[in-house]
């Protein structure tokens, strides 16, 4: 996680690793919008890194599948704050108590079997999109072309 400001406009974000070695930065729309900035400009980027990642609160129906699988608790406290955010998003998008209960179950048994991220779930990304919204997860940021107060999405 970095924090930093893009045209002056504070931000927060996870770099994505570029499968190199290295990160990059998404700058989102509505990181682009509140920045002023169009295709082809040059910006001015700070960025700082954040020590301790926010962790995010797990449900309690995960917590005790992994007390009970000693080998998916093991990797679950090994594995980074924003890995653990992937999975409990990918339980916590579930419709049915069903789907739930079974991501859980995959979830343990695939953390047991030395998996620590999701393959095909978007992560981050995920964050940027009209989901997000729907489960409070982030706020807007504040657009200069448009300053009308960011609101809770709760």
């Amino acid at each position: 996680m970095v924090e930093g400001v893009l045209n002056s406009i504070p931000f927060r974000a996870a770099l994505e690793p570029d499968g190199k070695g290295s990160h990059w930065l998404r700058v989102n729309q509505a990181m682009h919008d509140a920045a002023d900035a169009d295709a082809g400009d040059t910006v001015t980027v700070e960025i700082t890194r954040v020590e301790d990642e926010p962790e995010i609160r797990v449900p309690m129906d995960l917590l005790k599948a992994l007390a009970a699988a000693p080998q998916a608790n093991a990797s679950w406290a090994d594995i980074t704050p924003m890995a653990r955010r992937d999975w409990i998003f990918s339980i916590s998008t579930a419709k049915q108590p069903e789907t739930r209960r079974r991501r859980i179950e995959k979830a343990c048994d695939m953390l047991a079997s030395g998996k620590r991220r999701l393959c095909c779930f978007p992560g981050i990304k995920w964050l940027m999109r009209d989901n997000a919204k729907s489960c409070g997860m982030w706020l807007p940021l504040p657009n200069p072309k448009n300053p009308a107060p960011a609101k809770s999405t709760k």
